[in-house]
């Protein structure tokens, strides 16, 4: 469930549970769905900000090390790379 989908689940369970006159559904509780739909929304709400986070490992740092000679002057030139290997 991404961020989008939370919120309107949230939206959703707030017009059932508030905005709209009870009885309008024969037979079904529309405000305890509504406060379902609510808890459900926000469930996935946190759920999706926590495995969106970016200290979750989704990227991972790649260091590269090379080392060569120059053969002219016999000098050894060692070069660091860094770079971020996203998916």
């Amino acid at each position: 469930m991404r961020i989008g989908s939370s919120i309107f689940l949230i939206a959703i369970g707030a017009i059932l549970a508030w905005a709209i006159a009870p009885g309008l559904i024969p037979n079904v509780d529309q405000t305890m769905i509504g406060y379902i739909l609510m808890v459900v929304g926000v469930i996935g709400l946190i759920a999706s900000l926590i495995l969106a986070s970016p200290g979750r490992g989704r990227t991972r740092r790649v260091s590269e090390t090379r080392s060569v000679v120059d053969p002219n002057t016999g000098e050894t030139i060692t070069r660091n790379e860094s770079r971020d290997a996203g998916i």
